[in-house]
C-alpha cells in the first residue's frame, strides 16, 4: 500500500499541473464561446489547429520521453542519458522545423486553414518549443520532483489564460473603439482573434522554457552513440503508438470538417460545436493524464521489485473506481457543467457521455500498455494503435456524412474500446497481470445503467432540480456500493481509511 500511496501523492501533484494545463482549454471555453468577438466558425478553426499540434508534437518527440524513463533504470547510462536524449531532440527539432516551414502551405491546406496561414506559423514555433521542453520535464518526473513540475506548468497556464483574455476581450474592445490607442501596436483588429489565442500559447511556451533554465543548464554537449541507437530502436515503435493515439484523440475534428456535407462556414460551425462539447469530457481526461504522468516512471521502477504484477492489478482497480465515479459526477450533473459553454454550442451535448466513457477505456488502455513497454515489445503497441486508427477512420468516413459529430463521438468510443480489449487479451499472454477484470467490467456496467436510469427519469420530467436530485441519489448509491464491495481496500488507504469502519 505504501507504493500505491506514493503513486497517489505524485498523481495528485501531477494532477494539479495537468488540471491546470488542461483547464486552460476548459476555462478558455467559456472565455471564447461567450465572447462576442469570436464566432462558432472561429472556434472551429481553433479546434482544427489544436488538433494538428499534438500530432506534430508526437512526431517531434518520437517516443523519447518514454525511452528516457525506460533507460533511466540502467546504471551504465546514468551519466549520459539526459544529455543524449536532449541533444537528439535538439537536432531533430531543427530538422523538423525547417521541413514544416518549407511545407507550411500544404500543412495549412490539410488542416483547412489556408485563409489563416499565420496560425500555422505560430504553431510551428510552438511545437518546436514544446519538443525541446520534453526531456527536461521528463527529468523532473524521473527525479520525483512533481512540485516543481506542477509549479512550472501551472504558472504557464495562468499566463496563457491571462494573455488570451487580455487579447480577445480587452485589446479587441479598446482598439475597436480607439484605433490610435497604443495597444494597436500589438493588436491588429483585422486579424482573427484566434491568432492571439495561439500567440498567447507561444508566449507561454517561451516562459515555460525559461523556467526550465536550471534543468537546461545541466546539459552537456556529450552524446552516447550506442545509447542513442538503443533508445531510437526502443522509441520508434512508440512514435507510431503516440501518433496513432493522438490521431484517435484529435483528428476527428479534421475528419469532421472534411466529410460533413455543407458549406465551408457550416463545416467550421460543426467543428466548433463538437470542439466546445468535447471540452466537457476533459474533466475525466484530466485525471487520466495526471495518472499517466505519475504512473509511467512509477511502473518502470516497480518492475525491479518483487511481484510488480500484483501492484499493477491493485492500481488498476483503484483507477477504474475513480473513473467510474467521475463518469457519474460528470454525466448526471450536466445542467451544471453545461454552463461552461454558451447555449449556442449546447446542441452537441449528446456527445459528452459517449466521450466520457470512451476516455474510461483510454485510461484503462494506458494502464494495460505497461506490458509491452516492460517486455520491450513496443512493436505490439504499434499494431494495437493501427487497429484503433483503422476503427476511427472507417467509422468516421462511413457515418460522418449521415450523423455528423455524433459519428465522431462513437468512433472515439469504439476505437478506445477495441484497443483496450486487444491490449488486455494480448498482454495477458505475454505479461500476465491478475486484474480483477470481472469486477472492473461490473463497475462500468453499473454506472452505464445508472446513467440510463437518470436519462429515462429526466425525460419523463424535464426539471433541473429534479435532474440534480436524482443524480445526487445515484452517485450516493454508487458510493455506498463501492464502500461495501471494497471495504477492506478502502480501510487500508491513508487518511480516509480510518473513517471507514
Amino acid at each position: 500500500m505504501s507504493n500505491i500511496k506514493k503513486l497517489a501523492g505524485q498523481t495528485l501533484w501531477y494532477g494539479v499541473s495537468a488540471i491546470g494545463a488542461r483547464f486552460i482549454g476548459y476555462l478558455l471555453t467559456p472565455v471564447l464561446t461567450y465572447s462576442d468577438n469570436i464566432t462558432i466558425a472561429d472556434f472551429g478553426k481553433m479546434g482544427l489547429i489544436y488538433s494538428l499540434i499534438p500530432v506534430l508534437n508526437a512526431v517531434f518527440t518520437y517516443g523519447f520521453e518514454t525511452a528516457y524513463f525506460r533507460f533511466a533504470s540502467k546504471d551504465q547510462y546514468k551519466n549520459s542519458l539526459y544529455n543524449t536524449a536532449f541533444l537528439s531532440l535538439v537536432f531533430s527539432t531543427l530538422v523538423f522545423t525547417c521541413i514544416l516551414w518549407q511545407f507550411q502551405g500544404a500543412l495549412a491546406s490539410f488542416a483547412g486553414l489556408t485563409d489563416l496561414p499565420e496560425l500555422v506559423h505560430l504553431a510551428i514555433f510552438l511545437i518546436a518549443l514544446d519538443a525541446l521542453s520534453t526531456i527536461p520535464f521528463a527529468r523532473l518526473r524521473q527525479q520525483e520532483r512533481p512540485k516543481k513540475y506542477a509549479f512550472i506548468k501551472t504558472a504557464g497556464v495562468i499566463l496563457h489564460l491571462s494573455l488570451s483574455w487580455f487579447f480577445v476581450n480587452t485589446c479587441h474592445d479598446i482598439v475597436a473603439k480607439h484605433p490610435n490607442h497604443p495597444l494597436s501596436l500589438i493588436y491588429d483588429i483585422n486579424k482573427n482573434p484566434i491568432y492571439y489565442v495561439v500567440l498567447a500559447n507561444l508566449i507561454q511556451a517561451i516562459f515555460t522554457f525559461v523556467l526550465l533554465g536550471k534543468e537546461l543548464s545541466e546539459i552537456r554537449l556529450r552524446i552516447n552513440p550506442s545509447l542513442w541507437k538503443e533508445m531510437l530502436v526502443y522509441s520508434l515503435p512508440l512514435l507510431i503508438v503516440n501518433l496513432g493515439g493522438i490521431v484517435n484523440e484529435t483528428f476527428d475534428r479534421i475528419m469532421l470538417r472534411a466529410w460533413v456535407p455543407g458549406s465551408v462556414v457550416f463545416k467550421d460551425q460543426q467543428v466548433g460545436i463538437y470542439n466546445a462539447c468535447y471540452k466537457l469530457s476533459i474533466l475525466i481526461t484530466l485525471f487520466v493524464q495526471a495518472f499517466k504522468m505519475g504512473a509511467e516512471p512509477f511502473f518502470f521502477k516497480q518492475a525491479e521489485g518483487q511481484s510488480p504484477q500484483r501492484t499493477y492489478a491493485r492500481v488498476m482497480k483503484f483507477f477504474v473506481i475513480v473513473l467510474t465515479f467521475m463518469f457519474l459526477v460528470i454525466t448526471l450533473f450536466m445542467p451544471i457543467w453545461q454552463i461552461m459553454i454558451h447555449p449556442k454550442y449546447r446542441s452537441g451535448l449528446s456527445v459528452v457521455p459517449i466521450l466520457v466513457f470512451a476516455n474510461i477505456f483510454l485510461g484503462i488502455y494506458y494502464n494495460l500498455s505497461i506490458w509491452y513497454k516492460l517486455s520491450n515489445k513496443t512493436l505490439a503497441g504499434t499494431y494495437i494503435t493501427f487497429i484503433g486508427v483503422g476503427v476511427t477512420l472507417v467509422i468516421n468516413y462511413l457515418f460522418i456524412p449521415h450523423f455528423g459529430y455524433i459519428a465522431s463521438a462513437w468512433a472515439t468510443f469504439l476505437c478506445y474500446g477495441t484497443m483496450m480489449v486487444v491490449s488486455y487479451r494480448w498482454g495477458q499472454k505475454a505479461y500476465p497481470v491478475p486484474y480483477a477484470w470481472k469486477k472492473l467490467v461490473a463497475f462500468m456496467v453499473i454506472v452505464a445503467v445508472f446513467y440510463f436510469i437518470h436519462l429515462g427519469l429526466t425525460r419523463l420530467w424535464h426539471n433541473t432540480v429534479f435532474s440534480l436530485a436524482v443524480g445526487a441519489v445515484l452517485v450516493l448509491v454508487y458510493g455506498r456500493f463501492l464502500l461495501l464491495v471494497e471495504k477492506k481496500e478502502f480501510q487500508k488507504l491513508p487518511v480516509v481509511g480510518k473513517f471507514i469502519k
